[in-house]
């Protein structure tokens, strides 16, 4: 499953906790959760671009929502802060979409993820009729993070920017290996296809 780069530069961006980010980037998980920003268009969670640039947030990281070993890894910022520059040292190809809206699904997919199970009782509860998506991303790290200007538009609570001028893709290097991300993404359909058969 040989992911190859279809851009060599690009401008969208997936906004994300900072800590899942790092996780990303570390080769921790490949599993985003996701039902959208407040400010999401038609008020509901779209992918707008399968390649994305990954930007870090910090004002709404919760360690109350995260498993024990990332909830220690957040520094709590007042709200409406801000960095003033943005480090962007790696982007994504988003291999899978998955909508669920199985409950016993979603929570037996806890070990693939950072977060705990008030953040997945929170999200089954918010917008109860919509499903929790579930992407799959192969992450790369640039050949060089970069570090951007933040800028107004880039805040509130929405998942995709643009960023006002393009980041290099060339020469990025996968966090994990073709065999090991092919391996991690059949593990996590395997789990879904299992308790869809049973139930």
């Amino acid at each position: 499953m040989p992911m190859l780069t279809q851009f060599t530069q690009t401008v969208h961006t997936l906004k994300e906790w900072a800590v899942a980010i790092n996780a990303l980037e570390s080769g921790k998980t490949i599993m985003l959760l996701r039902k959208g920003g407040i400010k999401e268009k038609n008020g509901r969670f779209q992918v707008a671009h399968e390649q994305v640039l990954l930007y870090p947030t910090y004002e709404h990281q919760q360690p109350s929502l995260l498993k024990a070993e990332y909830a220690n890894l957040v520094q709590p910022v007042p709200s409406g802060w801000h960095p003033e520059t943005v480090r962007i040292g790696s982007w994504a190809q988003i291999t899978d979409i998955l909508p669920l809206s199985d409950e016993a699904i979603i929570k037996a997919l806890l070990p693939f993820h950072i977060w705990n199970e008030n953040f997945i009782s929170d999200r089954l509860n918010w917008k109860p009729q919509q499903p929790i998506f579930i992407l799959l991303l192969r992450t790369y790290k640039l050949s060089q993070a970069q570090e951007i200007t933040y800028l107004p538009e880039y805040g509130g609570c929405k998942s995709w920017i643009d960023i006002t001028a393009p980041i290099q893709l060339l020469d990025s290097q996968p966090v994990l290996s073709d065999s090991n991300y092919r391996q991690m993404v059949e593990e996590v359909k395997e789990v879904i296809s299992q308790l869809t058969v049973d139930s």
